[in-house]
C-alpha cells in the first residue's frame, strides 16, 4: 500500500541549512504529524514568536517545498498554510563538506529540541499518572550486530511504529492517546 502521507528525502545542503531552525522544525514536524492547516498567527502559539516572525519561517519552508499554501476556509483574506509531507530523512552526500556542515546543523538543531524534550518529561514526570509513567521508557542497551543485522532492526522498529502514526491514526485513536515522541538513534560506536 502507497503511504497516504509521503516522507520527504532531503539531499540538497541549502534545505537541510533551511530547516535547520527550531520554530522551522517545530512547525515541519507539528503540519506532518498532525495534516493540520494554519494560519501564521496559529501556527505562531505553536512555536512561542510572534506571527510576523512564523510568517517568515512559513514562507522559507515554503520556498523549500516542505509546506505550501493550503485553499482558503472561507476567509479569502486569511493565508493558510499546510505540510507537503508527513515528515522527512536527511540524506545526502557526506563526501561534499558543505552537506555534512548543512547536516550537522540540522541535526544538532534536532537533538536539542528531542533532549530537551526528554529532559522536560524526566523532570514532570511525577507529575504524569501512574499508567504514564509505566508506559514511558528510557532505553539504552548496547547490541552487537553486523551491517545488515542493524538494518533489519531498524526495519522492524518502523514496522512496529507505523500502525501509530500520529497523522494516520488522528481520526480513530483511543479516548486517551496523547501524542507520544519517539526518539529512536541505532549507530556503531568505538
Amino acid at each position: 500500500m502507497a503511504d497516504r502521507h509521503p516522507t520527504a528525502r532531503i539531499t540538497d545542503p541549502k534545505v537541510m541549512r533551511a530547516l535547520a531552525h527550531p520554530a522551522r522544525i517545530a512547525i515541519v514536524e507539528h503540519l506532518g504529524s498532525t495534516g493540520a492547516v494554519v494560519t501564521a498567527t496559529e501556527c505562531a502559539e505553536l512555536v512561542g514568536l510572534s506571527p510576523s516572525a512564523t510568517s517568515y519561517h512559513l514562507r522559507e519552508l515554503a520556498k523549500y517545498g516542505l509546506v505550501e499554501q493550503a485553499p482558503s476556509r472561507g476567509d479569502a483574506r486569511e493565508r493558510v498554510w499546510r505540510s507537503t509531507t508527513s515528515g522527512f530523512n536527511v540524506d545526502g552526500d557526506l563526501a561534499e563538506p558543505e552537506t555534512r556542515a548543512s547536516m550537522q546543523a540540522l541535526v544538532d538543531v534536532y537533538l536539542n529540541r528531542d533532549f530537551a524534550r526528554l529532559r522536560e518529561w524526566m523532570a514532570r514526570q511525577h507529575e504524569e499518572p501512574k499508567v504514564w509513567q509505566e508506559a514511558s521508557a528510557l532505553m539504552g542497551p548496547m547490541l552487537l550486530l553486523t551491517a545488515e543485522e542493524l538494518g533489519e532492526v531498524n526495519r522492524r522498529v518502523q514496522e512496529v511504529l507505523a500502525p501509530y502514526r500520529r497523522r494516520d491514526r488522528m481520526a480513530d485513536a483511543p479516548a486517551d492517546a496523547r501524542p507520544v515522541a519517539v526518539h529512536y538513534a541505532a549507530f556503531p560506536v568505538e
